[in-house]
């Protein structure tokens, strides 16, 4: 299923979306400029490598040291995409559900709390396959989060979306609950089938499970008093 758009009014323009949105496609216009070798150490330097960044031991070392550079990359992989495909997906998917993520916690909140699930749905993915040394990089964790902060949050929202029907695809309102548990179901099950496989590049399913749990958490912990929404 493809979302097109949801069920729920934004009460203000979403600054911190628009400006992620934004932030995401210039450093891929800036990737597109690079030669090959180059993108290779971009991507090395701001993505995520698991075996550079270690286990927990290490990370908290870090933390202790002030080594946070070596840490970066849980973040700035967030901003960097693989290809088109890859960028517009993840954009779009930031497109129809942070707006109201952004509206629930405010401009501030929200970039904490987007910035905090791309790190732990990259390390998500780090915590299952430690010794891979292929860049992790995408927004995926982070808009995992936004989903699962969304079944959290509107549940009773209703998505419309492109479902496929054999060789035909019809536009349908879904609840979100069945959208998102959906979708959340089948980053579950590729990351089980993935365990154990060698590491070859492709999705990272457990920074999109990592992130979609994170995401749930991070909202009971940031929201504040509830506002009333239309759907």
């Amino acid at each position: 299923m493809i979302p097109l758009r949801d069920s729920i009014r934004s009460r203000r323009f979403p600054v911190v979306t628009t400006a992620l949105l934004a932030a995401n496609v210039l450093v891929f216009l800036y990737e597109l400029s690079l030669e090959p070798s180059g993108l290779i150490r971009f991507f090395h330097t701001y993505g995520v490598v698991p075996r550079q960044v270690g286990g927990i031991g290490s990370v908290v070392s870090a933390l202790l040291t002030g080594d946070w550079g070596r840490l970066l990359p849980l973040v700035t992989a967030a901003f960097i995409h693989g290809g088109w495909f890859h960028l517009i997906s993840n954009m779009w998917y930031l497109w129809v559900f942070a707006d109201n993520i952004e509206d629930r916690l405010g401009p501030v909140r929200f970039l904490l709390f987007f910035l905090l699930a791309a790190v732990l749905g990259n390390y998500s993915q780090v915590i299952v396959d430690p010794r891979s040394e292929i860049p992790l990089v995408g927004a995926s964790g982070a808009v995992a989060g936004v989903l699962g902060a969304y079944l959290v949050q509107f549940p009773r929202a209703r998505v419309l979306a492109l479902v496929p029907l054999g060789f035909f695809i019809t536009v349908t309102e879904v609840p979100a609950v069945v959208f998102l548990f959906l979708w959340f179901l089948l980053q579950l099950f590729s990351g089980v089938a993935s365990l154990g496989v060698p590491a070859m590049g492709g999705v990272a399913w457990w920074a999109h499970v990592g992130g979609f749990l994170a995401g749930a958490l991070l909202l009971r912990l940031l929201r504040g008093r509830e506002p009333r929404y239309y759907y």
